[in-house]
Parts: structure tokens; sequence; C-alpha cells
């Protein structure tokens, strides 16, 4: 991260690195502010620290002046609940944390304000020594169900994805990760790589992507396919045009044909391609001929022998030693290495020349003994031309242990005679799928069930 800092700091030293609700940073202020936190780091002792900070640039800045120093800085998400954090935070063994929310501090926790850092002054001779040492970083999954895990890496390891990129200043990228995020951690280096500019609005919903889209000339945008069908339905939603963009990056969650149709329907120019990246096992491969899932080329074999991809009795595993050098602190649950390979709880089926996404192993819904995996009925349901958005969960039942449910975002707002036929087209869409396979239940909502921005399937609550 401050390698590619300093190079695009030398490069183009007053180009805006950085475009928030705040401020625009330029890359020289933006390296100098690092350089300042990396002195105030040393200087005060602090080797690792918590980051709960909403402005990207401030991010920005306190990543970098991190790795200067070999400090270990790891970020939880802006908006999160004080009591939650310190939680979480004791767990990880955080007792320092650079924010402005000074409610965030505790008993043996505390509060060290990221403008506090920066005025300290510029960096000194022997932090910038440091730079040839350990680069760490923490980065927190984003799990929907007890504490998240943190995943330990390494900043040199990271920016082996930015090798090859060509420097595109001017060149204009939306984040619509979370900083905190893998994802987000992709973006920002790859916009340092390329000496673009980053425009992070905050909040960072759909509808402040879609501000940003019409208002700050973007050229690329990287996000969730549920985050790109709800900026998608904003656009109908308020009857505005999209304007044109370079490149469309689809992450996190398998792209459904309908989607993948619709921007290309919506940005006919636009190269689109799809990651396959995760916290655990970083980047892994990546597509951009419109076709929904991978190409099975990336698929190890003997005459692949690089391929760091292997489906295995439905599941995808992925060469060990790709990503993370392991998770913080004492867990039995690290991912198990077999024969050189690591199994990534992806569901996958290999179709003709595709390796096609099924879900999460956490995702099967078991109906009675029948594991249903809720994403191809889900994708079968938001193929429809009256669905917006929709997502399949499981819900328990005291007969079957679960049924399976769905929620379905209509368009536009509908009659009650419309609304049942809209039921009824839903349930001819999924009736040459096994019985259990079926939605029991089907309730028409305004929005849907998210985290992260990606959509929560899985199980749900008897109340969901």
């Amino acid at each position: 991260m401050i390698r590619l800092l300093e190079r695009a700091a030398a490069a183009v030293p007053d180009q805006p690195a950085v475009i928030t609700t705040e401020a625009t940073t330029s890359y020289a202020d933006l390296l100098a502010a690092a350089r300042s936190v990396g002195a105030a780091l040393r200087s005060r002792g602090i080797d690792r620290f918590a980051v709960v900070e909403p402005d990207a640039g401030r991010v920005l800045t306190l990543l970098a002046g991190a790795a200067l120093v070999g400090a270990e800085p790891c970020q939880y998400q802006p908006d999160i609940d004080a009591a939650q954090f310190r939680e979480q935070a004791e767990a990880l063994g955080h007792t320092v944390v650079v924010s402005r929310r000074e409610e965030l501090a505790g008993d043996g926790l505390r509060v060290v304000g990221p403008d506090e850092l920066v005025a300290e002054g510029p960096v000194t001779e022997a932090a910038e020594a440091a730079e040839t040492a350990d680069q760490p970083i923490l980065i927190r999954t984003t799990g929907t169900t007890g504490l998240p895990k943190a995943a330990r890496h390494d900043w040199s390891v990271l920016a082996r994805t930015t090798r090859d990129a060509t420097p595109r200043p001017g060149q204009r990228w939306l984040l619509a990760y979370g900083p905190q995020q893998f994802a987000g951690i992709q973006v920002l280096q790859h916009v340092m790589a390329i000496q673009g500019t980053l425009v992070a609005p905050f909040p960072r919903q759909p509808r402040d992507g879609l501000d940003a889209l019409l208002g700050q000339r973007l050229d690329c945008v990287s996000a969730t396919p549920t985050y790109w069908r709800f900026l998608l339905a904003e656009a109908r939603g308020r009857g505005v045009a999209l304007p044109p963009l370079t490149q469309i990056t689809l992450g996190g969650e398998a792209s459904s044909p309908d989607l993948l149709a619709e921007l290309r329907a919506a940005f006919p120019d636009t190269r689109i391609s799809q990651v396959y990246a995760s916290t655990e096992f970083g980047s892994i491969a990546s597509v951009g001929d419109g076709r929904p899932g991978l190409s099975v080329a990336s698929l190890w074999s003997p005459e692949n022998p690089d391929g760091l991809l292997r489906v295995v009795e439905g599941q995808l595993w992925v060469r060990a030693g790709t990503g993370m050098s392991g998770y913080a602190g004492d867990r039995s649950d690290t991912p198990a290495e077999e024969d050189g390979w690591v199994a990534t709880g992806d569901l996958a089926e290999v179709v003709e020349d595709r390796v096609l996404f099924r879900g999460r192993n956490s995702d099967v819904i078991n109906v009675g003994g029948v594991k249903v995996h809720p994403l191809p009925v889900e994708e079968r349901i938001a193929a429809l031309p009256g669905v917006s958005m929709a997502r399949v969960f499981g819900r328990p039942n005291r007969l079957t242990g679960a049924i399976v449910a769905t929620e379905v975002v209509p368009v536009g707002e509908l009659a009650a005679a419309d609304a049942e036929a809209l039921k009824r087209e839903v349930r001819a869409a999924v009736a040459d799928l096994p019985p259990a396979w079926r939605p029991r239940s089907i309730a028409l909502v305004e929005e849907l069930a998210t985290k992260g921005t990606k959509t929560l399937r899985g199980m749900a609550g008897p109340e969901s």
C-alpha cells in the first residue's frame, strides 16, 4: 500500500487520490499524512490497532501509515454499535482504536483520533527504515452469525494482483464496498496502482452510488450483484438515464443471467467482469465474457497445472497458500489443508464449459432430509419480468425441520389482484422443481434483507 502511494504521489502529486463526502485529498497530501501517521504510531509504540472510521480518505491515510512502519490495522464497520465493538475488539485483543467516536472507549480500550496522529508531524528516519519490514493487515470477515473472524494478510502479498496494472491517471472508481471488506481493500489497492481517483461517498448505499454515478463522472464501478440490483432498481424508480462506464466488476456473490443481461442492456459498451475472491483465499480468478460463472479453463488439470481451483464433490477447492497466513487468535476453524488444497465452502457445478456457483454450504436448507440450494431457485424467480429482486431462504418448520420461503420485490406498486397474479407467476416458474425446492411461502416486500451488500440466504428465524 505505501509503495503504491509513493509511486502515485511521485507521478501525479496534485491529482485527487480520494473524493469523499467530507473532503478531496491529493496524492501528495495523502502521502504526507500517511508519513505523519507512521511517525505517530512508532513514537507511541502502537504496533496493532482497530479502526472505526467512515471516511475513506482517513482510512487510506491510516492503512498507508501503518504499512510504513509495519503496524497491523484492523477495520471494523464504521456504524458498529459501541457495545458490540468492545466485545469484538476484546476477542481480537485490540486495546487501541483509531476513531472519532469517543464512546467506543472502555475498560482497557483507548480511543485515539485519526487527526491527532496526523498532527504529530512527518515520518522520522527510523520509521522510514521500517518500510522493508512486514506490512500486516487484519481483515475481518462478514459472517452472519457469531463473532466475525479476522484473516491476517500482508500488503506485499495482496499487492501481487496490481503488478501488471497500467497507470491510468484520472480514471475514477466508485468505492461501493466498505474499505473494511476484502473487496474494498482490493479496490483501494487497484486505484492506487493505476494512479486513479477513488470516489467514496458515505453512506455506501446503492442510492448514494447512483448519486455518484450521476454526478461524479465515474469510469468504473466494482460491487456485488445485490448492490447492482438495488442501484438499477433505484435508477428505474427515479426514472433517470445511466451514464456510460468503462468497467463494471462483479464479485462477492454469484451473478445471475438476468442481472448480467440487465447490466448489458443498461451499459452496452461497458466491459463487464466477474471476479472470484474471498477474505481468506484472496483474489483467485476472473472472467470477462459476460456469461455466468467461471470458465472451466480456470480449473486445475494435468493440462493446466497452474490452475488454482478444483471442484470436488460439488464444492470448490482452492490451492493452499494463495491468501491469508491464518486467522487471528487461537482458532480451531482455520480451513484445513488436504493435499495442498483447501475447501472454500462454495458450492459449484461444472456444466459444459462453465463452473456455475450454487451457493454456500451454510446457505443449504434441509427440508425433510432434502438439501435445497437457494441460489438456483432465486435465479428463476428474479428472472421474471415483474420481479425486481428476490431472496430465497429457509424458515423453521415443525414437521420437516424447514421449508423454503421467498421474499420478492415487485417492479412498481401492485394492486391486490396484480400481487396475486405475480405470486402465481412465481409458483409457475418453480413448478418443475422437486417439491421440497418449491417455496411454500411467497411474500411481496419493498426491500430485501442484506448484510455487507450481500443478499441473506440460508436459514432465518421463525418470524423472518
